[in-house]
């Protein structure tokens, strides 16, 4: 009798445990992680918005930093972990229109720099298919660069602090992919 309480004492506290680590908040009908963890670090998440064209939804997006906040710049430009995590909600999205969007916001940002070389390798890790589901991560980790993810796996890194502020100013720059996004991701609505 006492292991069968030992055990469903166990139980019970793995079952805790495990709850209060994967606690998740909707945003635009998409669950996202309230913290997760980058590079070992912990990692909250600051805001997530929704990415429209022709009025549809696109995709979600969520930011995720080590403390919440409202200031782009500072985000931006911080040397830590943080990430920006992205489920396609629409099948109108497809690779090529993600890579075109994405070139142009390249060209468009406000901060940092992307060479010709780290945009090609960024669309390289990107080759495969797009579907609706699928998930899509950019994690910066301090000294190594930002770590490309698709539905979990990793498809390669682009190191430099100077090109994760580039990709970063995409959707947290002076000209947003979306400033409505951009708000969300940055918790102001």
């Amino acid at each position: 009798m006492k292991k069968i309480i030992l055990l469903m004492t166990v139980l019970s506290v793995v079952s805790i445990g495990w709850s209060q680590t994967k606690k998740t908040k909707e945003f635009h009908g998409v669950t996202f992680y309230t913290e997760t963890t980058i590079n070992e670090e912990e990692v909250v998440i600051n805001g997530a918005g929704v990415r429209e064209k022709y009025f549809m939804d696109m995709y979600v997006a969520a930011l995720y930093l080590k403390k919440k906040s409202t200031d782009a710049s500072k985000i931006i430009t911080a040397d830590e972990e943080m990430g920006i995590h992205i489920k396609i909600v629409s099948s109108m999205v497809t690779r090529d229109k993600f890579k075109t969007a994405v070139t142009e916001g390249f060209k468009n940002a406000s901060s940092g720099k992307a060479t010709q070389e780290e945009q090609k390798k960024f669309m390289t890790c990107l080759s495969e298919e797009f579907k609706e589901g699928d998930k899509i991560y950019f994690d910066y980790v301090p000294s190594k660069g930002v770590k490309i993810y698709k539905n979990g796996d990793l498809k390669g890194t682009i190191p430099g602090l100077e090109f994760k502020k580039a990709l970063f100013a995409i959707w947290l720059g002076t000209s947003p992919a979306q400033e409505s996004l951009k708000n969300e991701m940055l918790g102001k609505e």
